[in-house]
């Protein structure tokens, strides 16, 4: 709901500007045609435009391998904020003014045709109907093809009446009316809004107007006419009638002189606010380009559970791999390689190096290899750990190091998998080989909440003396009991004082159960 309140408050900008427009450069003209149209395109293009978004493109090539995720399956959903409380507040205010503003509308037309059917009907050789009311008050009014009036008007026979509705139906102007009401109703907030649409129906009257003196009936018998008919109840806010507000204007409209062609050279004005309004609106969009198939992979050996994520591009999930021994310093890989050091090191060529059978197969072979420190595991370290290597002209991995660093257990698996990677096809520039650089980021994530286990082991540190009784699940354990728990097997810790009775203090653990 937010982004449709910012989106109908570009609306309200746009309405804003061009009803600004219409009211300097246009109002005053005697082009009536020509304002309506402008009135009814401007309302509607405010709606438009801030739904047109020119997207500019430009493309970057990624040299990196996906991004690989090393840990349990599960994940860690982290707590939603709260929501503002103006979040709620407006949408509920907007909802309101929309359903009040249409109501109006709604009651509005059920009332004009309340009185249509209840008025006598006589249908005119023009298609319009004449709907004679009995209520004294009712003004003049006209609606879709239904002119309404009084008895006495209709007994009195008066041509400039008629002829004023009929200008109304057949230059259609209840269908502006029932477009703009409903625009207005999502705009109930707008003042420019409702000026635009009080403004379009002065127009209408004024071409009504026109419509009636192009016949030769004598003006000033007709404004005398309009002044007469002017103070009778209308009420009816969806129909086309003759209402008192503009009445001294469409008097100055009927004197006034036609105004020249020349001055409908000020639409042209229109076009820089169209152009600002697609240059605020554009945006650029980055494509990004990998190296690899989107393709998803599937290998299974041994024990535990880990997954890797190759961003959007394809998927590796290691379904119980064995746990092996760990080491937790970087392991030096021999290189057999004679490395040129004077030679370029390039991020992009035009033919980038391969591993051997390709992505999928890179994926796989750092599926097998690559394992959770233990030691990392127990303490809940978790984080990316980003590397570079550089690809040599001979295929080989050279110049491995972290350039994002979490742990110095996790540096170091990250490294030790990357130097005892084997030979990689080498990248071609002018098809001759040339050094590549490569960028690796490894996630390694834990399951569950790692901060409670890192929290888990930092209590059970700093209680592993003799002098503390061990309580696991209820059952009471040697102290020294601590050393084989792995924190994040923990559910719940704490340390209970010696009571009344009790020797001494006592840790007291709840471990998870297994599934």
């Amino acid at each position: 709901m937010t982004d449709f309140l910012i989106y109908d408050l570009k609306v309200a900008v746009l309405i804003i500007v061009f009803y600004m427009f219409y009211r300097l450069l246009l109002s005053r003209e005697t082009f009536h045609r020509v304002n309506r149209i402008v009135l009814l395109l401007t309302a509607v293009a405010s709606f438009v435009l801030p739904l047109c978004v020119i997207t500019l493109h430009e493309t970057m090539t990624i040299q990196a391998v996906p991004e690989v995720s090393i840990g349990d399956v599960q994940m860690t959903v982290a707590e939603e904020p709260a929501t503002p409380l103006w979040q709620i507040v407006l949408p509920i205010l907007y909802i309101i003014g929309v359903a009040a503003t249409l109501g109006h509308t709604l009651l509005s037309i059920w009332n004009v045709m309340l009185l249509i059917r209840q008025s006598e009907q006589h249908p005119e050789p023009d298609g319009t109907i004449v709907c004679v009311t009995g209520n004294a008050d009712v003004a003049p009014f006209s609606w879709m093809h239904y002119i309404v009036m009084n008895r006495g008007d209709y007994e009195a026979g008066n041509a400039a009446i008629l002829a004023h509705e009929r200008g109304h139906i057949r230059l259609r102007h209840s269908w502006d009316v029932l477009l703009v009401d409903l625009l207005t109703a999502l705009q109930w907030f707008n003042p420019a809004m409702w000026m635009l649409r009080q403004d379009l129906r002065a127009i209408h009257e004024y071409e009504a107007d026109g419509a009636v003196l192009s016949q030769g009936i004598n003006a000033r018998q007709y404004q005398y006419l309009l002044i007469s008919k002017a103070s009778s109840i209308g009420g009816y806010s969806i129909a086309n009638g003759i209402s008192h507000s503009t009445l001294k204007n469409r008097i100055h409209m009927m004197t006034n002189k036609k105004t020249r062609s020349s001055h409908l050279l000020k639409l042209l004005a229109l076009l820089p606010i169209v152009g600002v309004t697609l240059a605020l609106n554009a945006r650029t969009v980055t494509d990004y380009v990998y190296q690899l198939p989107q393709k998803k992979q599937i290998v299974k050996k041994g024990k535990a559970n880990a997954k890797i994520n190759a961003g959007s591009l394809n998927e590796i999930v290691v379904v119980d791999y064995a746990p092996e021994p760990q080491q937790t310093k970087p392991v030096e890989m021999p290189n057999p390689a004679v490395v040129d050091t004077t030679s370029r090191v390039f991020d992009v060529v035009e033919e980038m190096p391969r591993f051997p059978g390709g992505p999928a197969e890179l994926m796989q072979y750092l599926a097998k290899n690559i394992r959770y420190p233990e030691e990392a595991h127990k303490n809940g370290i978790q984080g990316r750990v980003i590397a570079t290597f550089v690809v040599e002209k001979d295929g080989s991995i050279t110049e491995a190091r972290v350039v994002k660093s979490v742990d110095e257990l996790l540096d170091a698996e990250a490294l030790r998998v990357i130097n005892s990677m084997p030979n990689w096809k080498p990248g071609r520039q002018n098809g001759e080989p040339v050094r590549v650089k490569y960028t690796v980021p490894i996630t390694f994530k834990l399951q569950g909440d790692a901060k409670a286990a890192k929290e888990n082991a930092i209590i059970l540190q700093e209680h592993k003396r003799k002098d503390f009784t061990l309580v696991i699940d209820g059952k009471t354990f040697d102290i020294a009991e601590l050393n084989g728990i792995n924190p994040a097997d923990i559910d719940s810790v704490r340390v209970e004082k010696a009571k009344d009775g009790m020797p001494n203090d006592r840790i007291i653990i709840k471990m998870k159960k297994k599934e």
